[in-house]
């Protein structure tokens, strides 16, 4: 008997709304850190107190545009919460396992806050970097257990919209970031203090969703709690009969019960094909350039020629196209598809930099500054480029990985993927300012290749998952995919033979 791929019953009820846009918290706050300390490395505050040989080298006119804030401790200051991230996604993939996702969610709020607490009340760098790492933690847990919990009590005809949530928030708290540094750069000389301490906000509010939201019915019945997960998916879906998805959610638990180790399983044969496509994402996602544009926009700014309040406005600008833009996503990728987006997204993305690079390649010396005009072309061409990576790369990087695994790997390989996420992220944050330091324009040819590429293996290697229900997705998407296929024996599972 062939897997149940009908599509199950449901209705949007007010609380499970609750429950999406509460556990969507989670990437609100990863979006606020990741906005907010390219800020604050901005502020003469922050640098006269933690740097003062990188604001005595700003202050020099004559200094090289390029090199003006290149010091490893200031990249370390934004990268070690990635290490951190790093590390800890393991160990949320087990605490997602064996607790569940919503206690995981839980945690991720409580590292945050304690993060928020060193890092605003920090007297020496070592306790800045500390609460960099509690911060970073925090973003471990999160971006492991919260793109799972959406994608697993998402009806199939939603999943990738409801998923998209998370990045939306994501947008949304760099914004915010943005917005408060805008505001604290004039509260001197503790302004960078505030915009650190706000962290706790999104946190504090996902420690309360924590407490609302429901369990995920995969996790609570992959943990031998069948009866409160036939409750639960009642519960999410609106609608009494749930019996076809339940059955499913049973099998797919059944199959993942027989495996002991899932991490070894991760690396067998048949499970490489939704692994390298979730690597491969979170390494494409960095490399499109992205980051180093978010974390470091003000200090670009300023590269460019505009003041230090005007930089931060640009980085409002771009925040607001961010979020924005990511409402196309939502909008259109269960009905266009997700490989659409992501090809469209490449050739804007390429378009973008590629302009970007010429006229900084042009336009602007190593002691020199941009017109007000080209100035302004490049501010447009950066909104054009955040515009198509946040209804692409942004928010698919995380749902496809999310969904494509089974369920015997699906901690496991997720884990995966966010600890790539970050090896990734931390290298550029740790490398741009140096990057540009050495290559100088060219540093957006350099992005540019990366994006070619990723379109390459789009077209041949990336399979679509529109409407595929997510414990279907090894019959209906891998088996039949040209490539992929081939890591798959043609006999079918022993349940299923026996079905």
């Amino acid at each position: 008997m062939a897997i149940n791929d009908e599509v199950f019953k449901s209705k949007i009820t007010v609380y499970v709304l609750a429950c999406w846009i509460l556990a969507a918290f989670g990437g609100l706050m990863f979006g606020y850190d990741i906005g907010i300390s390219g800020g604050v490395t901005g502020m003469d505050d922050f640098l006269i107190k933690f740097f003062p040989k990188i604001h005595e080298r700003k202050l020099h006119a004559t200094e090289n545009n390029y090199c003006k804030y290149d010091d490893q401790m200031l990249q370390l200051f934004t990268s070690s919460l990635y290490l951190a991230a790093l590390v800890s996604s393991f160990g949320a993939s087990k605490a997602c396992s064996i607790l569940g996702r919503k206690p995981t969610i839980l945690m991720a709020s409580a590292f945050f806050i304690a993060g928020a607490g060193f890092s605003a009340g920090a007297q020496q760098k070592w306790v800045l970097i500390l609460g960099r790492i509690l911060f970073g933690i925090g973003v471990g847990f999160g971006n492991e257990a919260v793109p799972l919990f959406l994608t697993e009590i998402a009806p199939v005809q939603h999943r990738g919209a409801v998923n998209i949530l998370f990045q939306l928030f994501v947008t949304i708290g760099i914004l915010v970031a943005n917005l408060v540094n805008y505001g604290t750069s004039v509260l001197h000389p503790n302004g960078w203090r505030v915009s650190l301490g706000l962290a706790a906000v999104p946190a504090f509010i996902l420690l309360i969703g924590s407490l609302i939201i429901t369990e995920t019915p995969p996790s609570l019945v992959e943990r031998g709690k069948e009866t409160q997960g036939r409750a639960a998916l009642k519960k999410i879906r609106g609608v009494d009969n749930v019996d076809a998805e339940f059955e499913q959610i049973i099998l797919a638990c059944e199959q993942a019960r027989q495996v002991q180790k899932p991490f070894k399983k991760l690396f067998k044969r048949e499970s490489m094909p939704p692994l390298i496509i979730a690597v491969s994402l979170q390494v494409f996602q960095q490399f499109t350039g992205i980051n180093a544009i978010m974390f470091y926009a003000p200090v670009l700014f300023q590269t460019l020629g505009f003041k230090s309040n005007a930089s931060l406005l640009s980085s409002v600008i771009t925040g607001l196209v961010n979020v924005s833009s990511t409402f196309v996503s939502i909008y259109a990728v269960d009905k266009v598809g997700r490989r659409k987006l992501l090809l469209q997204a490449c050739v804007q993305m390429l378009i973008s930099q590629l302009a970007i690079g010429w006229i900084l390649h042009v336009h602007l010396t190593e002691t020199g500054s941009l017109d007000k005009t080209l100035a302004a072309i490049v501010v447009i061409l950066v909104c054009t480029f955040v515009m198509s990576f946040a209804w692409s790369w942004g928010p698919l990087g995380w749902l496809i990985p999310s969904e494509t695994f089974p369920m015997e790997t699906r901690t496991a390989g997720f884990a995966f993927a966010v600890s790539s996420n970050m090896v990734f992220t931390f290298v550029i944050a740790q490398a741009f300012l140096s990057m540009l330091c050495h290559l100088q324009s060219y540093i957006f040819f350099f992005f540019s290749a990366w994006i070619l590429v990723m379109g390459i293996f789009v077209v041949f290697l990336l399979p679509e998952t529109k409407g595929v229900p997510i414990d279907s997705m090894v019959e209906r998407v891998w088996k039949q995919h040209p490539v992929w296929k081939k890591f798959f024996n043609d006999e079918p599972p022993k349940n299923l033979q026996m079905a």
